[in-house]
């Protein structure tokens, strides 16, 4: 798609859009006990603004409904080191590319060409390789002990990297996880499912609400700023995604008895979009933003988004026509009742049927 001039682009396209002002404040640093005691924003079918808690989610849904959730896995991906010299080195581990090799993020990334080394503990080292284009991340390869496991010594010497707006946090590990975190793959969670606790579930299951679940490991392409005031110019990072056999059937009979399929997330709604209705293995770089046509969700929870980030873009589409106007303004009540906001905070509902 062709780039148009700031002063031609239509609103919903134009990256200032989407910015708001957010009280330092407001942004949570550590997440409600129990979880599901965190506030709710329902907007409904009608488009009225409803507020509850979470643990009323049971009464805006239906017997037959279907949930379908991220059980992706947060892993210890941040990790210390230091170069020969003595200078301290940080990394956020990405995503493997190769045995004993990974794509990271670093700092200080200046100080780190081709060839330097980072010693991680006596017998763990790793040599940048490459270094990709577009994040300006470097290619790790890790060399350590031949009985060695990497992923367990990511496990011992790594910890989980909590957002870097998160900057007074006292919360464990693993109230970073969902209840139901299984296949370890991501370097953030999949936070609107932070809010679900066992006897939600248990209350869902006795109403007829069925679940079902795909895994997307949360990546950078979830975080990385955009930086082109056509937002349509604005390439997304791969992740990897599956959508399994068992949920795409689940979502079919869902659809065929007339019930509701409503993904816990963004990261459950780019999977099932980029899935269109198959079973999927594989990496999606699929951005939503206004005008996109839903093909599979009837309702979507989510959290409250960054200003300018690629989730307020694909909230706003979900809203459908006008929906960036509707999201903004639903915003700026959700700040003025003082709603917590992003990893931590508040969550919202949003059902389109």
């Amino acid at each position: 798609m062709t780039s148009l001039p700031v002063t031609e682009l239509e609103p919903d396209y134009s990256l200032s859009a989407y910015d708001y002002e957010l009280p330092s404040d407001r942004i949570a640093q550590d997440p409600v006990t129990p979880r599901d005691s965190s506030r709710l924003l329902v907007i409904d079918q009608n488009r009225a603004l409803l507020h509850h808690h979470f643990y009323d989610l049971p009464k805006f849904l239906q017997a037959g409904d279907l949930l379908v959730f991220n059980n992706t896995k947060v892993i210890p991906a941040r990790m210390y080191g230091h170069k020969i010299s003595g200078v301290p080195v940080e990394i956020l581990l990405m995503e493997p590319i190769g045995h004993d090799r990974w794509l990271a993020l670093v700092k200080p990334g200046k100080r780190l060409p081709i060839g330097s080394t980072i010693i991680f503990a006596e017998n763990v080292k790793a040599t940048v390789e490459g270094i990709e284009t577009t994040t300006r991340a470097r290619e790790l390869q890790f060399h350590i002990p031949d009985d060695a496991d990497l992923d367990k010594i990511i496990d011992q010497l790594g910890q989980i990297p909590l957002p870097p707006y998160v900057t007074d946090s006292h919360t464990e590990p693993d109230r970073y996880q969902t209840i139901y975190a299984e296949i370890s793959g991501a370097i953030a969670a999949p936070t609107a499912g932070l809010h679900f606790t066992d006897r939600l579930f248990e209350e869902l299951q006795a109403q007829g609400i069925d679940k079902a679940f795909v895994t997307l490991h949360v990546g950078i392409g979830t975080f990385r700023p955009v930086e082109t005031e056509d937002i349509t110019q604005h390439v997304m990072h791969n992740e990897w995604c599956e959508v399994p056999e068992e949920t795409i059937a689940k979502i079919q009979a869902t659809k065929a008895r007339g019930g509701r399929v409503i993904g816990v997330g963004s990261t459950v709604a780019r999977s099932l979009e980029s899935s269109n209705f198959q079973a999927f293995k594989g990496k999606t770089n699929l951005m939503i933003y206004p005008g996109y046509e839903w093909k599979v969700l009837d309702g979507m929870v989510t959290n409250f988004h960054l200003p300018k980030s690629t989730l307020l873009m694909m909230v706003s589409s979900f809203l459908g026509k006008d929906g960036r106007k509707l999201l903004m303004s639903v915003y700026q009540e959700a700040i003025a009742k003082e709603y917590r906001f992003y990893s931590f905070g508040d969550a919202m509902l949003m059902l389109n049927k």
